[in-house]
């Protein structure tokens, strides 16, 4: 019962009138372990309906704790030509207060795709994967899962997903890795929206001990984070105390390990990748009212902004010269979603014509979330969290633009990380 009490006030604002929804994020609501963080930093998760999260209740009455470990499942799919990549996992983020996180493989040299292995090869962790499943990393032989709202971060063998160690990190976000190290981002507290949130951090994990280094502070709710010669760069949200965002990208040395500058971009950031050329390509995530999605261009060598794209970006991958963009954004003024698939060259720096989904496949997703791109085959595979509670879908699109597969997923499938024979990719 007290999960019931807890969870249907917060579902009850989620549904009120555009104005209401717009002030009523303003207040210092109870949200923490009530919802998925990117509820509140990411407007289009709350437009999820009244009905479907109270069915959803009314299925999962019974605490997920009772319950036992979700057995693993298998489905055949079509083979793929190993060369360097072998294979990837993928994270299921699971709905926050459920313990739902998961985790898939897809096996390209028979074909099987295994959902649920985290259990199968842990059954002593009977909560499962954890609460919230934010990020996924592999290096060297090891596999590093995210659990943001379970603050933790599981250390797995990546060949078995056997548990190795798990590192506590309050409500870690996102990882990155250079010279024998990790990086994680990591907001530093419960959720309580306003500017009382604590500044966030990063957390420097050394990959041999699996036990921290160090510690950086950054702005409040830092989000992706990425490494480009000796720098560090961490993409700041403030997205708990809107309208005051933060609207910055802190640069951390990784010699000294301390910030040495903010470089202002936009408000409300969230993604980060970096390109062959050292760019940092950036995304901010507006506030779905009059402040738009936008995509920026830093250059690292002055770290200065250089460019602006005005498209949206709700997440992107880049893989050789091309940056594949999934934009979608929620207006609650228009009161409808906005979603694209672009592409930027981004060596020249031009957006490219066209979608890099066939018209099939756009048409069939309803809530695309999760991006990869098989640096080898440049086959695209992308996923659908369909209406954020029920399961989802994961397709596979060969570089031709043929359908090569769908297939089911865990709740809210959304981070990859490849397996290959000498590198990592993620």
């Amino acid at each position: 019962m007290n999960k019931i009490n807890t969870i249907i006030p917060v579902i009850a604002r989620s549904v009120t009138t555009k104005q209401s929804r717009k002030n009523k994020v303003r207040e210092n609501l109870p949200v923490d372990r009530i919802c998925n963080v990117d509820w509140i930093c990411n407007p289009i998760k709350r437009s999820i309906t009244l009905s479907i999260l109270l069915g959803l209740l009314i299925a999962l009455f019974g605490c997920r704790k009772d319950d036992p470990i979700i057995p693993e499942e298998e489905d055949m799919l079509p083979s793929q030509t190993v060369t360097t990549i072998k294979g990837f996992y993928l994270l299921n983020e699971g709905n926050m207060n459920m313990n739902k996180a998961s985790l898939d493989y897809y096996d390209y040299a028979i074909g099987m795709y295994r959902r649920n292995v985290y259990g199968q090869a842990n059954p002593e962790a009977t909560l499962g994967l954890g609460d919230v499943g934010n990020d996924l990393g592999i290096y060297g032989s090891k596999l590093y899962a995210l659990i943001d709202f379970s603050n933790k971060i599981e250390v797995m063998d990546v060949k078995t997903t056997k548990r190795l160690r798990v590192i506590d990190v309050k409500n870690c976000r996102y990882i990155t890795f250079a010279n024998g190290k990790a990086y994680v981002s990591a907001y530093d507290g419960q959720v309580q929206l306003g500017e009382i949130a604590p500044s966030g951090f990063v957390a420097e994990i050394d990959t041999a001990t699996l036990t921290i280094t160090r510690t950086v502070q950054t702005g409040r709710q830092p989000e992706e984070i990425a490494v480009v010669d000796s720098k560090l760069y961490v993409a700041n949200s403030g997205c708990y105390s809107p309208p005051n965002y933060e609207r910055t990208v802190s640069v951390i040395d990784l010699n000294t390990f301390t910030k040495i500058r903010d470089i202002d971009v936009a408000p409300n950031l969230h993604r980060l990748r970096v390109d062959a050329y050292g760019n940092l390509w950036v995304s901010s995530r507006g506030d779905s009212y009059g402040m738009p999605s936008k995509l920026f261009v830093i250059d690292t060598q002055t770290d200065a902004v250089r460019k602006t794209f005005d498209i949206t970006c709700g997440n992107l991958t880049i893989v050789g010269d091309t940056a594949y963009i999934i934009g979608s954004e929620y207006g609650y003024v228009a009161n409808n979603p906005t979603v694209g698939y672009s592409m930027i060259n981004v060596k020249t720096e031009t957006l490219l014509a066209g979608s890099f989904l066939p018209k099939s496949v756009s048409d069939a997703i309803k809530t695309p979330y999760g991006i990869a791109v098989d640096p080898a085959s440049k086959y695209i595979y992308i996923t659908d969290a369909t209406d954020y509670v029920s399961l989802g879908k994961l397709y596979c699109i060969d570089r031709d633009g043929n359908t090569v597969f769908t297939v089911t997923t865990g709740d809210i499938p959304a981070h990859f990380a490849f397996v290959t024979k000498n590198k990592w990719y993620c």
